[in-house]
């Protein structure tokens, strides 16, 4: 559940930055396939990943990682 709630998290703010999944990558350095498997839940972003997406975001990854748990 929670990996679906910060995949729709990192989906949200890809669009509302106005990216596709491939410029997202390319500025995070990480696999566009990657990227995807986040955005769906399949994958767990590593704390490395985290820190890239919220480095390309330009946000904390405190911001993107606020999920609540109790859905």
């Amino acid at each position: 559940m929670i990996n679906k709630k910060l995949g729709l998290k990192v989906k949200i703010e890809r669009i509302k930055k106005n990216l596709s999944q491939e410029k997202l990558a390319e500025l995070a350095d990480i696999d566009r396939g990657t990227l995807s498997k986040i955005e769906r839940g399949v994958i767990s972003p590593t704390i490395a990943t985290l820190y890239k997406l919220s480095t390309a975001f330009k946000i904390k990854i405190s911001d993107l990682v606020d999920i609540d748990e109790t859905d």
